[in-house]
């Protein structure tokens, strides 16, 4: 009898949805994150810099990072992360954000996906 190879490989879905009270603080904080980077080139930074002023959601895109999700986790290493962010209508009642169902749909997360690896 033979042993099936397993994966070492793990698959993480994490869905937010967060409610944002204060847009110049979050924007505030994305500018403050980009000042503080060091490895953007000033062309990066200038086009980073319209997109998190412009866009409240592309701030949080800035500022939510998956590496400081697993950064402490011992005997792993992030190999590729994805994530997006866009301004949605939220209504918790609707039966479409019940978040223990993958169903593609509206809710998707996928539109304006940002790959990292």
């Amino acid at each position: 009898m033979s042993t099936p190879e397993t994966s070492r490989f793990v698959r993480i879905r994490v869905e937010l949805v967060l409610e944002v009270d204060d847009e110049e603080a979050v924007t505030g904080a994305a500018l403050q994150a980009l000042a503080d980077d060091t490895e953007l080139s000033d062309a990066e930074r200038t086009d980073s810099e319209r997109a998190v002023t412009e866009d409240t959601a592309e701030a949080l895109a800035h500022l939510v990072d998956p590496f400081d999700l697993v950064s402490v986790v011992p005997g792993v290493e992030l190999r590729q992360a994805s994530w997006s962010s866009e301004q949605i209508d939220y209504d918790p009642d609707s039966p479409g954000w019940d978040l223990d169902e993958d169903d593609g749909g509206e809710n998707d997360p996928e539109d304006e996906e940002m790959t990292v690896g």
